[in-house]
């Protein structure tokens, strides 16, 4: 978005055992799918004021395996504002691990974040809806 401040948003939060649904306690991929829902929400707010929906994903990269115990950063960033449509770019990192090696809960903050995955994507906003104060590109 030329000129334009960057409208971006982060979550971070620790998949819990709960969230592991392969064995070795892997964490099912979709789960990224599902915190990226959860930042283009906030992002649709920020920019409309109303949650939009999600109309598709045009890429999904799953990159490194997520594990029961990892703090996963999510991120997003709008790159296109069209009359109704937003287009977005996500990526969530590994920013802790778990380290049971050590002892039953001992963790590391990484030193370099681990990118485990990456997605772009289009939201919509029915214009009846929009309250932002932006002018359409």
């Amino acid at each position: 978005m030329p000129n334009q401040e960057k409208i971006t948003s982060t979550i971070r939060l620790r998949m819990s055992a709960q969230d592991a649904h392969y064995g070795g306690n892997l964490v099912d991929g979709a789960h990224m799918l599902a915190l990226f829902g959860d930042v283009a929400t906030e992002l649709l707010i920020k920019l409309d004021g109303d949650e939009g929906l999600f109309k598709a994903y045009d890429m999904v990269e799953f990159i490194a395996p997520v594990f029961a115990g990892d703090y996963i950063e999510a991120y997003g960033e709008i790159t296109h504002i069209g009359n109704t449509s937003r287009k977005m770019v996500f990526e969530a990192r590994k920013v802790i691990a778990p380290r049971p090696d050590i002892n039953d809960s001992a963790c590391d903050v990484l030193a370099e974040p681990i990118v485990v995955c990456r997605a772009s994507g289009t939201c919509v906003v029915p214009k009846d809806k929009k309250r932002g104060n932006y002018e359409n590109i």
